[in-house]
């Protein structure tokens, strides 16, 4: 079989008529690559994020690049689980498929704080956030049986640490640097769990690092004085270690469209290629403790569980 990338840059003409794809934090950054790509590929593109003005900004601009009229945005602030769960409860509500989950937003490096659920920003951003909107999207996902989904991880991940009495960093000194590395690491994480429990539905789902890329991500920089923090600040202020946007968009793309990945999931991928994750961190009882916990701390179950009870009764 043909490969669909060559030295990391998407190369296939595939394309997705007639299937929709959701990217969250697709205004700007490697959401916004991949949402012009796609479209360009005929897809159908819902962008999620926090700001409309900024998502219908990006797709005035999409929409002239590509000629394409089925782009459309919608409201999501994935630092909230309110927001997440009417941003869910909409897309169950008016769209007939979801092909595509493009877990893309993410935030790093920030001063500490906290979401609006009371957990450490990057561990409710990049984890919970994205946990519990791919959960309450799964059955559509999963309803014509060749759904992908995409987590945006990173090579930070290898050297996150789970302090799994304390994720949310409030009995230790905080590190941005700490945070943004346990999370990537929480992506390896779910995105193997998810593989795991939905395999026999045709649905696949990978985890993908893009590289360093020069994006939004690193305005935060200098939060972390540590000797890691001083270092990556530096690393991403030369740009002969650092890649564009477009380019960092292709493993995502890679990952969503290749006809050659068609059944491979759990695996984590970079510049189009499988990569090795974090052993034995990445093992399944890893995996199985974090996806128990998330349930637990987004109430997952909890909700499902009186949704059900709800429909019974009425």
């Amino acid at each position: 079989m043909v490969r669909s990338a060559v030295r990391g840059w998407v190369k296939s003409a595939v394309k997705l008529t007639n299937k929709t794809v959701l990217i969250t934090g697709a205004n700007s950054g490697l959401g916004y690559e991949t949402a012009l790509d796609l479209a360009k590929r005929e897809a159908r593109i819902i962008i999620a994020c926090r700001d409309a003005n900024k998502a219908n900004a990006a797709k005035s601009e999409i929409e002239i690049a590509t000629g394409s009229q089925k782009i459309i945005t919608k409201s999501l602030d994935l630092a909230s689980f309110d927001s997440i769960r009417t941003f869910a409860k909409d897309i169950n509500q008016t769209e007939t498929r979801l092909d595509i989950l493009v877990n893309n937003a993410g935030v790093m490096k920030l001063p500490q704080g906290m979401t609006s659920d009371g957990f450490e920003m990057h561990f409710g951003v990049n984890h919970l956030g994205p946990f519990l909107l791919t959960n309450l999207l799964l059955d559509l996902i999963t309803k014509n049986g060749n759904g992908r989904i995409v987590n945006l991880s990173s090579i930070a991940h290898l050297l996150g640490v789970l302090h799994w009495n304390d994720l949310n960093w409030r009995n230790k000194e905080y590190s941005p640097m700490g945070a943004y590395n346990a999370s990537k690491l929480m992506n390896v994480l779910f995105t193997k769990e998810l593989s795991r429990r939905v395999q026999g539905t045709g649905v696949t789902v990978n985890a993908v690092h893009p590289g360093v890329v020069r994006t939004n991500l690193n305005r935060t920089g200098g939060q972390d004085k540590s000797v890691y923090g001083r270092l990556t600040d530096f690393v991403f202020n030369q740009q002969l270690f650092t890649r564009d946007q477009k380019h960092g968009a292709q493993t995502s793309i890679y990952c969503a469209i290749a006809p050659e990945l068609d059944g491979i999931t759990g695996k984590y991928f970079s510049d189009c290629r499988r990569m090795f994750t974090k052993w034995p961190t990445t093992g399944k009882k890893n995996c199985e403790r974090l996806w128990e916990l998330s349930e637990e701390l987004t109430e997952l179950k909890t909700k499902q569980t009186s949704n059900t009870r709800t429909a019974t009764n009425s």
